[in-house]
């Protein structure tokens, strides 16, 4: 199985411009999925399809949030961690560029441009053996990445943990012209705290004094994280191999980060229970050679308290119909017995 090309020096070209010299055809696009705030084009370059992106500190709220000050994508393409996906995986990048120093600066990212082959976008659900084949793949990223740790300064568990937290958006929905995904998070909190005040108060503890948490999670196995396995950012080449782009969010930290934040984000759009998705993560894990026996339950279960704390909002939006709130009691559940596991280890944390 063929996987991404691999090359002794990832190309870097002298300006984003230059990643788009020589091209014949050029489109703005605006893809469903898209929240950040970047730019899109595609453009054709020596009749072959290329997909643009250009990010900012400046212009994308993501990027704010997160923390991220330096363009961690680029710092994770400079070393070369792309190149190390496995043959499994296709990230897809041809090259970037930066233009600009600090806050101002602009990276540009060409990528194929792979079309329809991406994941559709709606909520319509995946086929089982998409589901299967992506879950395998996530676990085939974690293996070659095992026990990797973060010599880059790319994304935290403490900023992970506090993406959405209210301080954290507090400045966003300060501004003239607060995206809306800011604003529904901050709506979220408030309904949140209507629906389960209980959950609430833990989800603030959790924001408010995250290192017990992450000091918890840092006992456990890590390796390299994408951060952001939604369906958006998903597809599937016809030889079978997994598409996956937009890596914003990557950084060292437990595999049951990327395995949670796939549950949380794509629950409509997942064929099978939890359960079994959880089931299909641990057993490729296994088969692949990293025996999951003696870490895996407990860091899955800090990983879902971790993940409530970040999209708890989300939740309680959802919570309305009866599948919103059979998956807002779900989580809640596995909060709950995190935390108790948590009170055990540290008594006094909250």
């Amino acid at each position: 199985m063929a996987g991404t090309v691999q090359s002794a020096a990832p190309p870097i070209a002298p300006s984003v411009a230059a990643l788009t010299a020589g091209a014949t055809a050029r489109q703005q696009v605006y893809p469903a999925d898209a929240r950040s705030g970047s730019r899109f084009e595609r453009v054709l370059i020596d009749s072959r399809p290329y997909f643009l992106k250009v990010v900012s500190y400046r212009t994308d709220w993501i990027m704010r949030v997160t923390g991220d000050r330096d363009q961690r994508t680029f710092r994770i393409w400079q070393a070369g961690l792309l190149h190390r996906f496995p043959a499994e995986v296709d990230h897809t990048v041809v090259a970037m560029a930066r233009d600009g120093e600090g806050l101002d600066a602009e990276l540009g990212i060409l990528m194929h441009d792979l079309g329809d082959w991406f994941v559709p976008p709606g909520d319509a659900p995946i086929t089982a053996e998409t589901n299967a084949r992506f879950i395998d793949h996530m676990a085939a990223l974690s293996v070659v990445f095992r026990d990797w740790r973060d010599n880059l300064g790319l994304t935290t568990m403490t900023e992970r943990i506090r993406f959405f937290a209210p301080d954290t958006i507090a400045s966003e929905l300060a501004g003239p012209a607060p995206d809306l995904v800011v604003q529904l998070a901050s709506q979220g909190w408030s309904r949140l705290r209507e629906l389960a005040p209980e959950l609430a108060a833990l989800v603030a503890a959790i924001q408010q004094r995250p290192e017990p948490l992450t000091a918890a999670l840092a006992q456990t196995p890590v390796t390299f994280l994408h951060g952001d396995w939604k369906m958006g950012n998903l597809g599937e080449h016809p030889d079978g191999r997994t598409i996956l782009v937009d890596c914003a969010y990557p950084g060292s930290g437990p595999p049951c980060w990327d395995l949670s934040w796939y549950l949380a984000l794509n629950r409509a759009r997942i064929p099978v229970g939890k359960a079994e998705v959880i089931a299909q993560f641990r057993d490729a894990l296994a088969r692949r050679g990293w025996d999951p026996a003696e870490w895996f339950d407990r860091q899955l279960m800090l990983c879902q308290l971790a993940m409530i704390s970040t999209f708890g909002w989300e939740k309680a939006l959802g919570a309305d119909d009866p599948a919103g709130g059979a998956e807002l009691d779900w989580w809640q559940q596995r909060a709950f017995a995190a935390a108790q596991v948590l009170d055990t280890a540290m008594p006094g944390w909250r």
